[in-house]
């Protein structure tokens, strides 16, 4: 028995080849592609990388690298049983591992890059308190809630000049847009609301950025516990977290 527990310890303990661990984070990235997307298994893996690439922007980002380990994978292993016949290069290792703690345990953008001090502002509100509360705060993007707890839309401080603009082109008064116009009345004037969208709270780095990436005119992800309107905001990230995110990525 003891012979048998000294023979675990040494087996547990030898360090795995350039090839094992290749091939350990190459299965595991060709599983969590295929079953999250509910691809069929048999599927080859440089087809289901393609696929993914609509869906996964770390796929979308390591695309040529994944069909690259495709044909490197069947390069250094022979047969069904994966009977080794050469090593890859570490640096490849540790890229492909990289690639796979990504894929498979990515990190949460509420734990990592959203803001968690939501501030945000009432939709009776007037626009020159919400013009004062974003200089103040140094915030360009404020959700905006109605009486019954409902976020209607962003101010946004790009689009509160845009709509500024159009009002005095119109013949309005600056005093009357500053002091009588609300937020939510320039927020009703807005034709859609897809500069905004909502995210639940394990919504991930990747998953963030594509929808940034899918979306070219969103300007922040409200981050809820299930995703909802109605629910209190935990988190918010903008567009100028994109870059943040994607050191995250790069540095993971």
């Amino acid at each position: 028995m003891a012979e048998q527990i000294n023979e675990n310890l040494i087996q547990d303990t030898v360090e795995k080849t350039n090839a094992m661990r290749f091939l350990s984070a190459f299965n595991n990235i060709d599983y969590a592609i295929k079953t999250r997307y509910n691809m069929n298994r048999s599927m080859g893996f440089s087809e289901a990388v393609r696929k993914a690439v609509a869906f996964n922007f770390t796929v979308r980002k390591y695309e040529d690298d994944l069909v690259s380990y495709g044909r490197l994978r069947n390069a250094i292993v022979h047969g069904n049983d994966d009977f080794v016949i050469a090593e890859p290069h570490i640096d490849v290792v540790e890229k492909i591992e990289k690639i796979e703690r990504l894929l498979t345990t990515p990190p949460k953008a509420l734990d990592v890059v959203a803001r968690r001090d939501v501030l945000s502002v009432h939709a009776s509100k007037s626009m020159r308190e919400v013009i004062m509360l974003i200089s103040s705060s140094s915030y360009s993007n404020l959700p905006v809630f109605n009486d019954d707890n409902e976020i209607v839309g962003i101010a946004n401080g790009q689009k509160i000049l845009d709509a500024f603009g159009r009002f005095l082109l119109a013949g309005g008064k600056s005093e009357t847009f500053l002091d009588s116009v609300k937020i939510e009345d320039m927020l009703s004037h807005i034709e859609n609301n897809d500069y905004y969208a909502f995210a639940n709270k394990d919504i991930t780095v990747e998953q963030a950025l594509m929808l940034f990436h899918q979306n070219s005119k969103l300007l922040a992800i409200l981050v809820t516990t299930n995703g909802g309107a109605k629910e209190k905001p935990l988190g918010i990230m903008t567009g100028s977290d994109v870059l943040k995110m994607n050191k995250i990525l790069e540095n993971y």
